[in-house]
Formats: C-alpha cells, sequence, structure tokens
C-alpha cells in the first residue's frame, strides 16, 4: 500500500486529496509558489516543498516535482485536475525514477489527449463518434472543403485540447475565415500543439458524462453519470449527479458505453468518458478525461464511493472492491462552482483579499475549498475558490436545498457566481430539469440580480440610520 503521496497541485484538490490520505493513514505532501505560500494545501499537508517563485513554473515542471517526491521519499504522486494531470511525460518521468503515477499509463494518457487518436479507438470499439475529420485539418482550405462535406455548422477543436479550451463553433465560411487561425493559436498556447480538426456541431445538446474506475486486474465499473449542461463557453458550471434527463434505460446504455471506451484503450484508475446527447437521443463520444475530475464530488455524493481513495488503492494495486450491480446511487447531488468572478461584468475575473467567509451547513451539504478570511486569491490560477455540493432525495427538494446553501455562504471582498447561480435554481426551465448546453447563452436575463451588500456596510447603513432616528 501506498504510504506517502506528493500532490502535485493546489488550492482545493489539494485539500482534498489531503482529506482522503489523513483518512488513509497515508502521509501527504504538498508544493508551493509563491503565490501559495499561505494557502491552505500547504497549511494542511504533512510536509510541504517550495517550487519556485514563479506562479505557473513550478506547478508544470514534471522533473523538478518528480525530484521532489523523490528526495522527500514519497511512494507516489497524485496529479489532481489542470496542470500536468493529463500530460504523458510527468506519468513517464514517475514510471523512470520509481515513483507510483496515481493514473493511468503515459501511453494511454497520450492515445486518449489526441482527439483523432481517441475517436480511431472509439470507432474501433463501436462507441459511436461525432462525425468529423479522420485527421487533422492543415489548411484554411481543407479546412472549408470539409465542412462544406459534412455541412455547417461545425467545430474546430484542438487536437490535444480539454477543458473547453481550443474550441470554436463556425456557422459559415465567414466565421471559419475568422476562427480558424484563433483555434491554432489558442491550441498551441494552451496545449503546445497547433494540430486542429473537425466535428459536426451537434447543435443544443445535452452534455452527459459518466465516470468509471478501472484496476490492474482487468476489472472496470461504471459510477453513472453526470449532466453537466450548465456551461459557459464550454466551460462547466453546475454539475448533476445523476441527469434529472435521462431515462433508466439511457442512463444503463450510456454507462455500459463507458465501461466498454475504458476497456478499449485498456484504462487504469479513475476517468471520465464524455458525451453529447442530441435533440433526437443520440449519444456521441466527445472525449475521455484521463484523470480526477473537478465534479467527482456529486457522483461520491450519490453512491457514497470516495473516489479519491479509489484511485489511491488502484494505484496500489488493489483491485475494485465494488461489482457493477453492487453499485447503486441514491437522490440527486448538484455541485457550484464557486468562482471568483462577476457575472453582471461579463464573469470578469475577480482576484483580491476576502474580507469574510464561512460555509454553508446543515443536512446534505459538503464544501470543498481552499479559502479562508483573510486569503488573497491569486490572480494566476482558475478563477474558482470552492465547490459547494448538495444532496436531496429527489430533484425538486434537492434544489430548493441547492437556494438554501447558496444563501448561506458568506464570501465577502471579492465578486462571485453565487447569486447568479441563484438566479439558475429559480428558473423554471432549470426547476423543470429542461435545460441543455445553450441554458447560459439563452437567459442572459439571469444576471439581472441585485448584488449583495457586505455586512460592514450594511451595519453602517443600519447604525446610520439609527443615529438619524435619534436625532443625534
Amino acid at each position: 500500500m501506498i504510504q506517502k503521496i506528493l500532490i502535485a497541485n493546489r488550492g482545493e484538490i489539494a485539500v482534498r486529496i489531503i482529506r482522503a490520505c489523513k483518512e488513509m493513514g497515508i502521509i501527504s505532501v504538498a508544493i508551493y509558489s509563491d503565490a501559495d505560500r499561505y494557502g491552505l494545501h500547504v497549511k494542511k499537508a504533512d510536509e510541504s516543498y517550495y517550487v519556485g517563485s514563479d506562479p505557473l513554473s513550478g506547478y508544470l515542471n514534471a522533473h523538478r516535482i518528480v525530484n521532489i517526491a523523490v528526495t522527500s521519499r514519497c511512494d507516489a504522486i497524485h496529479p489532481g485536475y489542470g496542470f500536468l494531470s493529463e500530460n504523458p511525460e510527468l506519468a513517464a518521468i514517475c514510471k523512470r525514477r520509481g515513483i507510483q503515477f496515481i493514473g493511468p499509463d503515459a501511453s494511454v494518457i497520450k492515445r486518449m489527449g489526441d482527439k483523432i487518436q481517441a475517436r480511431k479507438a472509439m470507432i474501433d470499439a463501436e462507441v459511436p463518434v461525432i462525425p468529423g475529420s479522420e485527421g487533422n485539418i492543415n489548411s484554411l482550405e481543407e479546412a472549408k472543403i470539409f465542412a462544406n462535406s459534412i455541412g455547417y455548422p461545425v467545430m474546430l477543436k484542438a487536437t490535444n485540447g480539454g477543458g473547453g479550451r481550443g474550441i470554436r463553433r463556425c456557422d459559415n465560411e465567414k466565421e471559419m475565415d475568422s476562427n480558424f487561425d484563433r483555434v491554432i493559436s489558442e491550441a498551441t498556447k494552451a496545449f503546445g500543439s497547433p494540430e486542429i480538426f473537425i466535428e459536426k456541431c451537434v447543435v443544443t445538446p445535452k452534455h452527459i458524462e459518466v465516470q468509471v474506475l478501472a484496476d490492474q486486474h482487468g476489472n472496470v465499473v461504471h459510477l453513472f453519470e453526470r449532466d453537466c449542461s450548465i456551461q459557459r463557453r464550454n466551460q462547466k458550471l453546475i454539475e448533476i449527479a445523476p441527469s434529472p434527463q435521462l431515462t433508466e434505460d439511457q442512463r444503463n446504455y450510456i454507462g455500459n458505453l463507458a465501461v466498454k471506451a475504458a476497456k478499449a484503450v485498456n484504462y487504469e484508475n479513475a476517468g471520465t468518458v464524455e458525451f453529447l446527447l442530441d435533440s433526437e437521443d443520440n449519444f456521441y463520444f466527445m472525449e475521455m478525461n484521463t484523470r480526477l475530475q473537478v465534479e467527482h464530488t456529486v457522483t461520491e455524493t450519490i453512491t457514497g464511493i470516495d473516489i479519491v481513495q479509489e484511485q489511491i488503492r488502484i494505484a496500489s494495486g488493489i483491485a475494485l472492491k465494488y461489482e457493477q450491480d453492487k453499485i447503486t446511487h441514491r437522490g440527486y447531488a448538484i455541485e457550484f462552482r464557486i468562482n471568483a468572478e462577476d457575472p453582471k461584468n461579463n464573469f470578469l475575473p475577480s482576484f483580491g483579499k476576502i474580507t469574510r467567509y464561512y460555509a454553508a451547513g446543515g443536512p446534505g451539504v459538503r464544501t470543498d475549498a481552499s479559502i479562508y478570511t483573510g486569503y488573497v486569491i491569486p490572480p494566476y490560477y482558475d478563477s474558482m475558490c470552492a465547490k459547494l455540493t448538495i444532496w436531496a432525495i429527489n430533484w425538486n427538494d434537492a434544489v430548493q436545498r441547492g437556494m438554501r446553501s447558496l444563501d448561506d455562504i458568506g464570501l465577502f471582498g471579492v465578486k462571485t457566481t453565487i447569486p447568479y447561480y441563484l438566479e439558475i435554481l429559480k428558473n423554471q426551465n432549470f426547476i423543470d430539469a429542461k435545460f441543455n448546453t445553450s441554458f447560459v447563452e439563452t437567459h442572459p436575463e439571469l444576471t439581472d440580480y441585485e448584488d449583495q451588500l457586505p455586512p460592514n456596510i450594511i451595519a453602517a447603513a443600519i447604525g446610520a440610520a439609527i443615529a438619524a432616528n435619534e436625532g443625534l
């Protein structure tokens, strides 16, 4: 069994992994830059090591991270999500240096990270894929010819992309002209490769993904699906498990597809197979994320399975203790990504000092966060500062609990997406569980809310009013 783990990440996911380690009696090791010197993951880990003054390069230097793991006598590295989590180089270096990488083999990461190779693997496994180019598109003229052959709208996508980046929709040749070089630039900056391909655009689909676990002994199971349709510019905002929009037959079908996909590439550890569901109830494979997902919390909530602990057990060579027919789900869970952004100002990032913070509580409420009162959110990383996950026995109760829990949170000093999510929960389409990936763009009125005033301003206003009434 693994005894000591270096967490090659920061923020709330690092804290999440540290908690799993503590419950398993495993020593946790954090890394940090100058920007993270006072981060919660540094405070909570058993040991912590400095990776450099630059806020990003330390977390992206695979050799330096593995060197720290070796010198601190770690058995394994957990990459979390983001940074190097889907970089095959880190997994390969770990293998050469005798460090267990908590994730799939480097060859699988590379294969599934290349969207062209992933499509081919799924086609060979008879998993339905979105119609698209068989290989990379090498020129604007080639892109236009292929787009005309399958018909607009189409999606230009980075071949090595993920996380909603390096994607542009083109509804006609004019948009192809304006987006082609832009996607190449985005792909090169974000993923180090200019390669792109084209897929037919599935208009207003539902975004459904399936969590899988696979051990070193050939056992593969799914932990049901998550509905990630509430998103903005391909970035997920709210995730739900299970999807309130699927029938039981659809749930079983997509779960079996995900297992088939994982077996087709000899997958190992935790992974997510993502699908699009069109208006005619056709499922299409979109991509496979070879890492832990941000939204793993909703799956844990409805199944009772600790996915991070399972990752560690799998990496230790232990067989899955769950058989598919013994895995059940109960109720509904909703995760809200609490981002430091201003929805009323085109979701502009809102970094700075948190002047007051207290988490939501009560039955069926879980908070994953890396913030605290006085913490300064640095401007160098993703804007997500906390995740709120709620559970209730039925969908209507889950919506109501979500509203109560979001209202419970006190987070002042920066703008957040909390009031925006409250507006979403009031929307009748959401209440009726009738939404798709176009929900955010077709409901611009949801940003027309009143800003919540910080407690000190409210107190000052009340004090002024009392003084005025008393004639002081």
